[in-house]
């Protein structure tokens, strides 16, 4: 602050050293002076422009090292700090959008990876289910071949008993008939 002060102060000093001729003069002339504010003419000797010169140069250094650099420093700090902030912000959005990249790369593996362990089990599934259905059928065409046999003696064994019965019975009945034993 105190330094800001200093610079305001000597700012406003140089404003009233140059202005302090022309509020002291009684007649302000605003005629063109073609002899270059004195330096070719004849009227003074180093004229209102080299007090100027020498004004300026005097008042140029001080200014460019009190008021200037501080102020074109705090621009360029300034400047700094907005250009690493957007550099800053472009990193950041490269390494948002390459985590974005990745969890969609992950959630496309993971989506397909589900696929495949989805379309294996459900290759295994139907392979024992068709496993089981042979199994079945084969049990179910055993169980079958063998009612078929146990149907066929059963058959058998009825035609073995009826034929001995209709012996039998042809038997009796002729003897009955012929009133004798055969």
């Amino acid at each position: 602050m105190r330094f800001t002060g200093a610079v305001a102060g000597l700012v406003i000093l140089s404003m009233i050293g140059m202005a302090a001729p022309s509020l002291a003069a009684d007649n302000l002339e605003l005629i063109p002076d073609y002899a270059l504010f004195g330096l070719f003419g004849t009227e003074s000797g180093l004229g209102d422009l080299w007090i100027m010169l020498i004004a300026f140069v005097l008042l140029i250094f001080p200014l460019n090292a009190l008021l200037f650099k501080p102020i074109f420093s705090a621009l360029d700090a300034r400047a700094d700090r907005i250009q690493g902030a957007r550099e800053r912000s472009g990193q950041l959005e490269q390494e948002a959008d390459s985590v974005l990249e990745r969890y969609e790369t992950a959630i496309h593996q993971a989506r397909s990876e589900g696929e495949a362990a989805r379309q294996e089990q459900l290759g295994r599934a139907r392979e024992e289910q068709l496993a089981l259905t042979t199994q079945a059928r084969g049990e179910a065409e055993s169980e079958l071949e063998r009612a078929r046999e146990e149907l066929g003696q059963s058959l058998e064994e009825a035609r073995a008993s009826l034929r001995t019965s209709a012996e039998d019975l042809a038997q009796a009945a002729a003897e009955q008939v012929l009133g004798r034993a055969l």
